[in-house]
This record gives C-alpha cells, sequence and structure tokens, in this order.
C-alpha cells in the first residue's frame, strides 16, 4: 500500500483515508479470490468476534458455511465449548442447521423459536423425520397454545444432502416453494436451504479443516488454568486458538502464550496438525514483535476502536485504528506472522481498507451483534423494532459472570472497575437483518475495492492499494442520501 501524496504525521482511522483507483485488468469482481492472508486461508477474512452477545454455536455454522470463521469466548466453560465445537463439526457444510420441534410443540414456542435463524420456518420432526412445517403464515391468528401439527403445512420440498445449490434453487422454482429440505436415506433429516440460501451456496466456499468440518476457533484468556484449558480445546478440535485480554502487551500474557505453545506443540507432535495462535490486543510495533518471538502466529489489532468499548475515554489508552493496522501488518509481515484487525468497522468500506493496511483477517463484533445467529435474545422495543443486547467484555456485566466463582467481596471489588458498555440496544437492519445478508454486502465492497485497486487477490491488494487523507467533510460528501435535500 501507498499514500497518494505525502503520508501524515499524525494517526488516521478509517474515517480518514480513501482508496484511490488503479488502472485495473480484473474484469468482474467475481473474479477476485478472498482468500485470508493470515495463514488460515479461509475463504473470506472475516472474523466474529469472541464477544459473549455474538458469537456462539449458531454464528459460527453459519459464518463457516460462508467462508469466515468465528471465535467462541474464553468465558464459556471448557465443556460447554466442547460441546459446541462438536455440533458445529457435526453440522452440515452446505446445508443450513434447520430449526426443529415436535408436533406436540405450542404454536407459540414454535415462534420463539423463529429468530433463532434468517432462513424464517421451524421444521416439525418425529423420530429425525421431517413431517411439516410452519412459518409466521401458518401462525397468523393462531392461539399460541394450539400444537403446531395442528397449523402445519405437509407440502414439504425434499432434496438429496448431495443435490448440487443449483438443482435445489430449480426445484424450489419450479414447485413454488420457499424452504427444500435435505434429507439422508432413511429420511432423517439434513438440513435445509432456501433460494437465496442456494445461490449463496454456489458463490461462497465453506471454511472447511483438514477433515472436511467446518472450521471454529476459541479463546483461551490468560488466567486460570491455560494449558489445560488448550488441552481440552484442541483435544475437542478447535481450528484456532486465541489468546485474549484487553492489554496484550505485558508480561502476563508473555508467560500465557508461552506455556500454551508448548500445549500446541505437543498436540501437534502427536496429530500431525499445527494450530494457529492468535494472541493480542495490541497497537504498535513492539507489541507485535514481543508476541509473534514468544510464538504467536497472527497478532489482534485494536484497543479501544470497539463500539461497546470505553477505554480511550476512560484512559486515554488506544490508537486511531487504520494506522495501528499499518504498523503493525508491517511489523508482523517482518517476522513471518499477521495481524487480525481488530474493531471499529462499522462498514464494508472499513473492512477494505483494513485489508488494504495489510491486515490477513478482519474482525467484527457489534456489527454482528444484531443479526438472527447472534447469541443474544430478540427483542422489540416500544416502536416494534426488534433489536438484541450487546455489551462490552470489559463491562461490568462481563466481569460479573467471569468472577462468578468468586468470593463475594472478590467480586464486587472488580466490579469497580470496568471498561466498556454493559447494555446496548443493536437493532436489526430490516434489510440485512441475518449475518448472512452483512456478509453479501462486506464481500461486494471488498470485491468491488480489490477491482478498483487492479487486485486479484488480498495479497496483491494490499500491495497496490493507493490511499489518500480526507478531511471530515470529504468523508460525509461520500456518504449516500436516502431522501433528497
Amino acid at each position: 500500500m501507498r499514500f497518494l501524496t505525502e503520508r501524515p504525521g499524525y494517526d488516521l482511522t478509517y474515517n480518514d483515508v480513501f482508496m484511490a483507483p488503479n488502472r485495473s485488468v480484473v474484469g468482474s469482481r467475481l473474479n477476485v479470490d478472498l482468500t485470508s492472508t493470515d495463514g488460515l486461508r479461509t475463504p473470506l477474512p472475516l472474523v466474529v468476534a469472541n464477544m459473549t452477545a455474538i458469537s456462539g454455536r449458531r454464528m459460527a455454522e453459519t459464518i463457516a458455511r460462508r467462508g469466515g470463521i468465528a471465535v467462541l469466548p474464553q468465558d464459556i466453560p471448557t465443556d460447554v465449548v466442547g460441546s459446541s465445537i462438536a455440533r458445529v463439526k457435526a453440522a452440515h457444510t452446505v446445508f443450513d442447521t434447520a430449526i426443529t420441534v415436535g408436533p406436540d410443540t405450542t404454536v407459540g414456542e414454535a415462534m420463539l423459536l423463529l429468530h433463532k435463524r434468517a432462513h424464517g420456518v421451524v421444521i416439525v420432526v418425529e423420530d429425525g423425520r421431517p413431517v411439516g412445517q410452519v412459518s409466521p403464515l401458518e401462525a397468523d391468528g393462531v392461539d399460541r397454545f394450539a400444537q403446531v401439527h395442528e397449523v402445519m403445512t405437509t407440502d414439504l420440498t425434499l432434496v438429496s444432502p448431495d443435490d448440487s445449490p443449483e438443482d435445489v434453487f430449480n426445484v424450489l422454482k419450479e414447485h413454488h416453494q420457499k424452504v427444500a429440505l435435505a434429507v439422508d436415506g432413511d429420511g432423517r433429516l439434513v438440513g435445509l436451504m432456501t433460494s437465496r440460501g442456494a445461490l449463496r451456496a454456489a458463490l461462497y466456499t465453506p471454511a472447511l479443516d483438514p477433515l472436511g468440518h467446518l472450521m471454529i476457533g476459541t479463546a483461551v484468556g490468560i488466567n486460570g488454568d491455560v494449558q489445560a484449558r488448550a488441552r481440552a480445546l484442541l483435544k475437542a478440535g478447535a481450528d484456532v486458538l486465541v489468546m485474549d485480554t484487553a492489554h496484550g502487551h505485558q508480561e502476563k500474557m508473555i508467560d500465557a502464550l508461552s506455556r500454551v505453545r508448548e500445549v500446541r506443540d505437543a498436540f501437534r507432535s502427536e496429530t500431525g496438525r499445527r494450530i494457529p495462535m492468535v494472541a493480542g490486543n495490541v497497537v504498535t510495533r513492539e507489541g507485535v514483535q514481543d508476541l509473534i518471538e514468544v510464538g504467536a502466529d497472527v497478532i489482534k489489532v485494536g484497543v479501544g476502536p470497539g463500539a461497546m468499548c470505553t477505554t480511550r475515554m476512560q484512559t486515554g489508552v488506544g490508537r486511531p485504528q487504520f494506522s495501528a493496522v499499518l504498523e503493525c501488518a508491517e511489523a508482523a509481515r517482518e517476522l513471518g506472522g499477521s495481524v487480525w484487525a481488530d474493531g471499529g468497522v462499522r462498514h464494508p468500506r472499513d473492512v477494505a481498507l483494513a485489508l488494504a493496511a495489510g491486515a490477513g483477517s478482519v474482525m467484527i463484533g457489534s456489527w454482528f451483534a444484531g443479526t438472527h445467529e447472534s447469541t443474544g435474545e430478540m427483542q422489540v422495543d416500544h416502536q416494534g423494532r426488534q433489536y438484541k443486547e450487546s455489551f462490552g467484555m470489559a463491562s461490568a456485566r462481563a466481569v460479573r459472570h467471569r468472577t462468578m466463582n468468586q468470593s463475594a467481596f472478590d467480586r464486587a471489588r472488580a466490579a469497580l472497575f470496568e471498561e466498556g458498555i454493559s447494555s446496548s440496544r443493536m437493532y436489526l437492519d430490516p434489510a440485512r437483518p441475518g449475518v448472512e445478508d452483512l456478509v453479501d454486502w462486506i464481500t461486494s465492497g471488498v470485491r468491488s475495492s480489490c477491482t478498483y485497486a487492479g487486485a486479484a487477490n488480498l495479497t496483491e491488494f494490499a500491495e497496490k492499494a493507493v490511499v489518500g487523507v480526507q478531511s471530515a467533510s470529504g468523508y460525509d460528501e461520500g456518504r449516500p442520501l436516502h431522501a433528497s435535500w
């Protein structure tokens, strides 16, 4: 990457910069390869942040099917994380996981489950075999205590799990149906696919481990018996370990990273698999160098840019994210490592700018909180708008959960010191209510950015991108107007 004019002597964030177009031979954005350059080589350079209100099994399955990876939070008990990993690994890599209920389930309960995923139907099963489906159309005006077998439609479109997305799309179009159900040779439900899901399955490549299962990452943290947790997570099938703390450039992180590296290396000797280790967060060249030297493969970059984070306003500590990523990515490359740009992205342009600055992947948190697949419960405000609650991982809410096994005195003392918002409403965008809708939007923008830069892949993009500095009014000039002025 180079600057269009002289590089300024001050730090920049995403709003401060723009990309200038280059002469390009890339004819179509579909010809752009978005494989991550962070060593994980996921088909998309997108990582779901390890935040309790965002990243769970549903999110992990969905993002992995589209080529990214989610990281489960460190606050979740190890056995629960292991169970979630197992379920993600058992999920079909192309067909979506269905929401299932029994025939005697009430309509009210079924409709409460409907918002867990974006495909808009609940499948009624008996002995694992689909016997009907219920959507809001069938439930409209029905007593909430009625049972689903009384209202479900039995007009089902069944396909084979081996059918191609194009075949499924054509079957749905022919039968004028919204959802196709994939069943195995015994008639048991494997998954489902909508027409839009079929199009996505043809466009995206899932992120798969060496055994052909969906990929998933897990956070370890730096407190407690980190070796035991890392060992258990590796045994459970984690594809990446994330050593995560707000201030990553500290002795405790270096010590924990060194101990987990021993476990990781022993696991490689036993299985032949080398699991990448991610550590952070830092924002300086020195922080990157110290963590890579002790064993990290990828460094998480970002202090204070997240929507839930109050660190900069509370402590004065942090750094504008674009400059942080630019410097840290350069330092990581010199040592054979890479970085994840963690936080501060609110538009597709920000993801593109992070990748132009040299990030191997971009980690997204709050932006994905207001989706069907995030872990929070769906709620409705007084205006009828749907939202989910989100909170920072250093907030009082997160600290209470993290210290639940400590004494009452120690918990009360820890609660005095918090950084982060404990409750924030993340509204669902009616146009993009699912995480896949956001992924479509993001990847469309990043692919176009690459064509403007004349780059066929993300390595070329980081080399060829030309970035300029703009004023606040320059940034505002680029914002679309949804009504006339």
